[in-house]
């Protein structure tokens, strides 16, 4: 599929965050334009973050300082899918969650069963930036005990403006080492993330294309569940990074920006 071809089978842009809008605080260049020529095409779009360490109404607030208002519709974290993964189908479960305050909150508010001091039927590992040894020791007490290892998303490093610091993945890495458990999965690329997008846009899959700078969250959570994937150039991926990589895009911009010249000339 070529460059234009794609752009004019979209209905849906699913945005990756960090390394695809912005760096850090600052909007990549040309990034707010492709919002803009979205809109003017009839067409939609939504962020996704796995980054499960802040809730929604963050992102909400931090994107309006850069010039991008958004409701909460519009933006979606794998701390949404996980929950709703929980309430689908452990809804009377109780749950122990290794996780940022802001993200306790927000599955509280959303009616997960949560609980500190005793076992649970569930550890829920998200990217808890507020992590404790405490937290560590409970978590793998409670799996080698019985519960169900779920973790937000699988990302190993999360990018900062100085470098990589240890992500949700690096945590459930160590715990498995130590439990001999390996957690399922939530977030980007997997099926659990795909099918919320749908279910709350109503989109058609194939009208949707997730676009973001890593090939094997971003990229793959369209190419392996019917959808497309798109790579920009913005971030964590190189084009050389490409000839070794399972995971292959439907198309390569260079970035939003590119994206979004190109979506006026249709």
């Amino acid at each position: 599929m070529d460059k234009m071809e794609l752009l004019k089978n979209t209905q849906l842009f699913v945005l990756d965050m960090d390394g695809t809008y912005y760096l850090g605080d600052i909007i990549l260049e040309g990034a707010r334009e492709f919002l803009d020529a979205v809109k003017e095409s009839g067409r939609d779009y939504l962020f996704f973050t796995n980054n499960s360490s802040r809730s929604p109404e963050d992102y909400i607030r931090k994107l309006a300082k850069m010039n991008t208002p958004i409701t909460r519709d519009q933006i979606m974290t794998s701390g949404d899918v996980t929950a709703r993964y929980l309430l689908t189908h452990y809804a009377d479960k109780t749950v122990y969650l290794v996780g940022t305050p802001p993200l306790v909150e927000n599955f509280r508010n959303a009616g997960v069963k949560l609980v500190e001091d005793q076992q649970p039927d569930i550890v829920v590992v998200a990217f808890d930036t507020t992590l404790t040894y405490e937290k560590l020791s409970n978590a793998c007490t409670y799996i080698r005990n019985g519960a169900l290892f779920l973790a937000t998303h699988l990302d190993i490093n999360c990018p900062t403006e100085t470098g990589f610091i240890p992500d949700c993945g690096a945590f459930c890495a160590a715990i498995s080492l130590s439990t001999g458990k390996q957690p399922k999965y939530l977030g980007k690329p997997f099926t659990e993330t795909v099918d919320m997008v749908l279910d709350k846009t109503g989109y058609p899959r194939q009208t949707v294309t997730f676009v973001g700078d890593r090939l094997y969250t971003d990229v793959a959570t369209g190419v392996k569940n019917g959808a497309r994937g798109v790579l920009v150039l913005t971030g964590e991926t190189h084009l050389e990074d490409l000839e070794h990589s399972e995971v292959q895009p439907d198309v390569v911009y260079q970035s939003l920006g590119e994206m979004g010249q190109l979506l006026r000339t249709l």
